[in-house]
Parts: C-alpha cells; structure tokens; sequence
C-alpha cells in the first residue's frame, strides 16, 4: 500500500527533546515500513525515518533559532507539496488537525486524520460539522466525548517500540518520576504534594514552554526548595528509559480530559507502574493493579505509593506487551487504511494538481 505520512512541524519526527505527536508518527511510519508497506513522509528535513522523506522545511520550528518565523506558512507550504504529489498515494494520513480540510474536500474519502489533541474547545465543533466527509481517528474513546457527532472511523491508541526500552523490573532509584511538562493542567504540584506526604523523594523532568513560564515561577518553583523535590528539566529520548526505569513509580496527576496520555505507556514499556488521576484516557490505559493504580485524590495516591510493592514490575511490561506495541497500533492503522481503498472505486480518481505558479 502507499501511504503518505503528513507531521506536524513544530518538532522534527522524531523529537529530539519534547514533543508526542512527532513521536507516534515516526514510530508509526517505521513500523509500517518494516511490514512492507511503500511509505512517505511529509516533515521537516531533520526527520529520522525509514521511509522515504520529502522535507518541506530546513528544519523543526520550536528549535530552529530564527526568531521571526510563520508556522502556518510553513504549513501551507507543506500541504501543498502534498496536494502537488496525491495521485502517488492509495491514503494520505495527516496529523494537523483540521489544517488540510479546505485543501483536499475532493478527496477527503481518500484520507484518514488522527486528531492527536484535545477536542473540548470552543470553535472544534463547527470545523467538523462544516466538514463531515473527512474520517477522523481518535486516540482514546474518551477524546471523542466534545464531538461526538463527528465522523470517526475508528479509535488507534498509541504503540511504541518495543525494542525502545528495556525492561527494568528491580529499579535502583527509589523516586518518584513526573515527565512531561510544566503546566497547570498537567498538575506537577499534585506530584511535589504526594512526594511530602508519603515521604518519598520526587524527580521532576520537564520542560517549561514559554506561555507556562510565569506559571512555573509563581506556583512551581517556591515548591521545588524541599529535599525530596528534584527538578532535572527537560530530557530527550536518550535518558527516558533511565529516568523511568529506575523509577518506583511514574506520577500522572493530571486535571484535563487527556486524550492518551504517552508518558504512561513509556513508562510500562520500562516496567514501571503508574500512579495516575482518573481523567480523560487514563481507564483505557492502566489496567487497575496490574500497570498502577487510578486514583481520585491525593490521599489515594499516597496509598498506592504504599501499595507500589504488590505490584509486579514483569506484569507491567507485559501490560504494554500486550497492548501498545508499535506494531499493534500500525496494524490498527493498515485496518483502517485499507477500508479506505475498498470504498476508492466509488470515489473520483486523485485530481492531478498544477505544478504551483512561480
């Protein structure tokens, strides 16, 4: 089958530092590759893939250090190079949200869009009523809640490799972990809390982005003068499997409608439990007792801290195993790509777009 990939670009695929969307879509394009399938991705020239790259910018927005510079051109630009090429594909799977539905309404039977974020949002619900003929993937049956009307073809949790990280079922660190990012909808002062009251030491591994900045120096940073509490900061792919591996336990104490929820699965594929609120996808995720506990308050998750030894860490990486590989998710994805080639014949032939006018 050919399958175009289209990433966003706001991180190179996959991300050198923070970034989930990029993520999955690397893993996704790889392993569909390795199951023989004829793929291209439509990314940033940084990208790292198997498949065949067609970079439509010199490199990822967030890092680039030109400080003057237009996502949404970048975009565009993107979209349109994809536009230029259609009739090369049998599917084109995009990950930009609504970005490409004016773009491609003729043959919108021909795509599949995974809406990678939150869908809670004033103004969502008009986009997708105003174009109902895109199948939309989503990656939780909870995302879907806001709109629920929508055209879902289908929902693909996440995978990941699972050659990414080893097992670690005896950890040698005795911490907590919070990884992710440092905002008030992700609650990292839940986290410093259920360390003080359980009297175990914290690890906080996070990015800060600019917008969360005044949040970290208000509300964050006063908490971080405790000795329990360590803040590492950001950490690329390289140090994930330390960090989680030789966690006790990862805290997830978000206060959003999480639509996955990434960090958890890292941390079962390095045979490390979850402690993690019961938001948003968190129920499809942790298997109660078996990959952690969902929790409702603090004083929960003070006693799932306590309750970490009944856990067995071998159970946990067979959680993942089990139920988020990358190759289950892309072969998810192939069900669902191929049912959009049986309905092709019913639909116009790709248009062959004009080179652009220069």
């Amino acid at each position: 089958m050919r399958i175009a990939q289209i990433a966003p670009l706001c991180e190179s695929v996959p991300p050198r530092l923070y970034g989930g969307t990029e993520r999955i879509v690397a893993w996704l394009t790889d392993t569909l590759v390795e199951l023989g399938h004829d793929v291209t991705l439509f990314s940033s020239a940084d990208a790292r893939t198997r498949a065949e790259l067609v970079a439509v910018r010199d490199q990822a927005i967030r890092l680039d250090p030109v400080q003057q510079k237009s996502e949404l051109a970048a975009h565009l630009s993107m979209l349109q190079e994809v536009r230029r090429r259609a009739d090369e594909f049998d599917v084109l799977h995009f990950h930009v949200d609504m970005l490409h539905f004016p773009m491609f309404e003729d043959c919108a039977g021909r795509t599949l869009t995974t809406l990678h974020g939150r869908l809670d949002l004033k103004d969502l619900g008009e986009v997708y009523r105003r174009w109902p003929h895109y199948p939309l993937v989503s990656i939780s049956h909870d995302q879907r809640q806001p709109l629920h009307f929508a055209n879902w073809a289908g929902t693909v949790h996440h995978g990941l490799p699972e050659s990414l990280h080893r097992p670690h079922p005896r950890p040698s660190g005795g911490y907590l972990a919070f990884l992710g990012r440092i905002s008030p909808e992700k609650r990292p002062d839940r986290a410093i809390a259920i360390a003080r009251l359980s009297g175990m030491p914290l690890k906080i591994a996070a990015k800060v982005d600019l917008a969360d900045r005044a949040y970290f120096r208000e509300e964050i940073e006063p908490l971080l003068d405790d000795p329990l509490v360590e803040f590492i900061g950001e950490i690329g792919e390289a140090d994930k499997e330390r960090f989680l591996g030789n966690a006790a336990a990862l805290l997830f104490p978000i206060d959003w409608p999480e639509p996955f929820g990434l960090v958890m699965i890292e941390a079962m594929a390095c045979s490390t439990p979850v402690i993690a609120w019961n938001c948003g996808a968190v129920p499809e995720v942790i298997d109660e007792g078996i990959s952690g506990f969902i929790v409702g308050s603090e004083a929960e998750a003070v006693q799932a801290v306590r309750r970490l030894p009944q856990v067995d860490r071998h159970q946990v990486r067979a959680a993942f195993e089990r139920r988020f590989s990358a190759e289950i998710m892309a072969s998810n994805y192939v069900d669902l790509y191929e049912r959009r080639c049986r309905v092709a014949p019913a639909l116009p032939a790709w248009p062959v777009a004009r080179e652009a006018t220069r």
